[in-house]
């Protein structure tokens, strides 16, 4: 056999499926074969207690004359013709039965019908066995294989009637039955071995598929899927959890990407304006402008920074990483208290910021990302409302969400960016932002299983309505 076929997991699944079936059909056998050999037994004792019993009623109830012993005797024959005695492949009789009858008070010779003349060695036998009366038991007879059943009746006067039977007929057909058995049983083992190693093959081959899908995946090639079966078995459901798994690992490698391209080109200019000030200042050589230039420098550095922490945060929260502080919040505090913040910046602008919350709006949400969010929502009504705008904040629970809408009465989102507002470094012509804003408040929203959609007011300003789930911890 060869040396790569033995290592194969199909060759060990065979393997060990086959002994498995063949132990067990063994076991199956073995069992069977005691309770046939047993069921034998007893039918061969009950012949012989009842034979017994027959015979010793006879030679009790004969007269003990001359015609006493043809009597016995033809009695014995037509006992021991009772059961059918089957020629073995010599010729000779499988069935043996001898009848046995002492007197040892008057010491004649017994009185003996059986398989032929030589009574010495059965009578030894029985001498030297110490049977009970009554109960079949099992002696060995000199220059016979098999042993012989014997059932023993005494009777009154001394004398004593033994039955014997050595049921070879039977004996013959249990081997017969063992012999056949094995050779059938040997066909299954193999049988079974081909079968089981030609299906656990099948079942494997599909496995390796998988892996040489597997193996030729790379980095730079993602697009490649594991092949399903139409079957919905282990084997189908585990290509289906990999192919999912495979998205998400693609979905994640191109957010990386996008947000390697995007910061990659983000810091190219930033970095260079900061580099070129405190070139322009180390040139200059006064103080005055040396310290200028530092402080541009570290307002430059601290946009940037932001600019990276709100990237990768977004990068966390749409690949769902984000580390979320659950705890019970009160959003009307924080649109509360933001607004404030907020209100003198737009003061400046001559904006008018109205508040209409509804008390203790508790959910279950991070605190700090939250925060952001609206703050990030008032940042963009401060930058793009022009003046003498008005910015409504509104706060409600309805069926288990509580809704913060913001509203204003500007011009509104263009159509182009309306559509993709939630997208990442989507934003218009004119403004002075990133483009991660509404990206970022639609990430956190969502991580935090809600929901955040732009729309129309009623004054054809901008609609930005924030729905999230109520917290648990919401009073009655």
């Amino acid at each position: 056999m060869p040396k790569r076929l033995r290592t194969t997991a199909a060759w060990r699944i065979s393997i060990w499926t086959a002994t498995a079936f063949a132990i067990g059909s063994a076991i199956a056998f073995s069992i069977v074969y005691l309770l046939v050999a047993q069921s034998i037994r007893q039918r061969s004792d009950a012949w012989l207690i009842g034979e017994a019993d027959t015979l010793a009623q006879v030679a009790e109830d004969t007269p003990r004359d001359n015609l006493y012993e043809r009597i016995v005797e033809e009695v014995a024959e037509l006992a021991t013709q009772e059961i059918p005695e089957e020629p073995g492949t010599n010729g000779k009789r499988q069935n043996s039965v001898f009848f046995l009858e002492t007197d040892p008070k008057t010491h004649e010779i017994p009185l003996w019908v059986g398989p032929n003349a030589v009574k010495d060695a059965f009578l030894h036998a029985i001498q030297t066995a110490n049977l009970t009366p009554g109960k079949p038991q099992s002696i060995r007879i000199p220059g016979w294989k098999q042993p012989f059943r014997v059932v023993a009746r005494v009777h009154n006067d001394g004398s004593a009637v033994y039955l014997g039977l050595s049921d070879r007929g039977a004996r013959h057909l249990l081997h017969k039955l063992t012999r056949s058995f094995a050779a059938v049983w040997s066909g299954m083992f193999v049988l079974g071995c081909v079968i089981s190693y030609f299906s656990a093959r099948r079942t494997l081959l599909r496995v390796e598929r998988i892996t040489e899908a597997v193996a030729r995946m790379g980095s730079e090639d993602l697009k490649e899927r594991l092949p399903e079966s139409k079957n919905s078995d282990e084997i189908a459901r585990l290509s289906e959890t990999f192919n999912h798994m495979l998205d998400r690992i693609q979905s994640s490698v191109s957010q990386l990407r996008a947000v390697t391209d995007a910061v990659a080109h983000d810091l190219k200019s930033p970095v260079t304006s900061i580099r070129g000030t405190l070139e322009s200042a180390l040139c200059d050589g006064t103080n005055y402008r040396l310290q200028e230039s530092v402080g541009e420098a570290i307002e430059g550095l601290d946009r940037l920074l932001q600019r990276l922490n709100t990237t990768l945060d977004l990068a966390e929260a749409e690949a769902g990483a984000l580390h979320l502080d659950r705890k019970p919040l009160d959003l009307s505090e924080v649109a509360t208290q933001l607004a404030e913040i907020y209100r003198p910046a737009m003061a400046e602008k001559n904006q008018r910021l109205v508040l209409d919350l509804e008390p203790r709006v508790v959910i279950d949400a991070d605190a700090s990302l939250m925060e952001r969010v609206v703050s990030n929502l008032l940042e963009n009504e401060l930058m793009h409302l022009p003046n003498n705008s008005e910015i409504l904040i509104r706060l409600r629970t309805e069926q288990g969400a509580a809704d913060l809408t913001i509203q204003d009465n500007g011009p509104g989102f263009p159509l182009e960016i309306r559509e993709r507002a939630f997208e990442r470094f989507v934003k218009g012509k004119q403004s002075p932002g990133h483009g991660l804003g509404l990206a970022f408040v639609d990430a956190v929203v969502q991580v935090h299983g809600g929901s955040v959609k732009i729309g129309i007011a009623p004054s054809g300003g901008a609609l930005i309505t924030m729905s999230l789930p109520v917290g648990v911890f919401q009073p009655a």
